[in-house]
């Protein structure tokens, strides 16, 4: 039997986090709110649970989720080779909406469905959400919707579309705030030698570049220098090349030239 909690009741919200938590515990999934919108929750490192989390979604493992991580200092116990960019990007974003597609530390005993060694981390800015993550430690987190649906910006929301598939749902109003449409996290895959944009969202390329000023944005890729003996063409231009859609519920995938090599997220929240 599902159990909604009131968050911004202190008593209710002290309940809801023991209870969410304990969920976490027992492999079970639970609902939360995010800084852009809500998501479903399942230990990061409980293939079972992750299971769960796809199950309730209908998703399959072709769309591994995200992971949300209490502090920006559990980026290195969970990714490798981050660049100094990656990291400088980070510093500035978060908790916040940003997402970073790094290389997955391999010696972590998780399985967050078909990753190709890669994890999409975020520390959002969120109080209820910091608050259970403390207690639980990373979480894989994906939007709280059934796909193909809009992304909830309330539990209550969430849960006329998950259901009993989630044993506890943390309530704690709209999702950015109300009357606003939920805006997703911009996805950067940071795993090659140039970051890339992958997927618009809360921080824009602007702000990023603000930072890293080579970030490329959705769809671009650098031209290839020509011999120096040769007409040069483009020399530093930006070519816009035709990426996979990228809506609320993924990012593009792929190998080719101006595609992250990581897998589809799914959405994160």
């Amino acid at each position: 039997m599902s159990t909604t909690y009131n968050c911004t009741s202190d008593d209710q919200r002290a309940l809801g986090l023991e209870h969410a938590q304990r969920a976490i515990s027992e492999q079970k999934c639970v609902v939360f709110p995010t800084d852009t919108v809500y998501g479903i929750a399942a230990d990061a490192f409980s293939p079972q649970a992750v299971t769960m989390l796809l199950v309730s979604k209908g998703r399959g493992r072709s769309m591994p989720p995200p992971v949300l991580i209490p502090r920006i200092n559990a980026l290195d116990g969970l990714a490798t080779d981050v660049s100094a960019d990656a990291r400088k990007l980070a510093e500035a974003f978060w908790p916040g909406g940003l997402t970073l597609i790094l290389h997955a530390q391999p010696s972590l005993d998780w399985d967050l469905g078909d990753t190709k060694g890669t994890v999409a981390l975020r520390m959002p800015a969120d109080e209820v959400a910091q608050e259970l993550l403390t207690l639980t430690g990373p979480l894989a987190v994906s939007s709280a919707n059934r796909t193909g649906h809009a992304a909830a910006q309330t539990a209550a929301e969430a849960r006329e579309q998950l259901a009993e598939s989630v044993e506890v749902y943390l309530e704690g109003g709209f999702r950015p705030l109300e009357g606003t449409e939920g805006v997703p996290s911009t996805i950067v895959d940071a795993t090659g030698p140039l970051l890339r944009v992958v997927r618009n969202g809360a921080v824009t390329l602007q702000q990023l570049r603000e930072h890293v000023p080579g970030v490329l944005g959705l769809g671009e890729i650098p031209m290839a220098e020509e011999p120096a003996d040769e007409t040069p063409v483009g020399d530093s231009e930006v070519v816009e090349v035709p990426l996979a859609e990228a809506t609320l519920d993924e990012a593009p995938t792929g190998a080719t030239a101006g595609e992250p090599a990581g897998p589809k997220q799914e959405p994160n929240a």
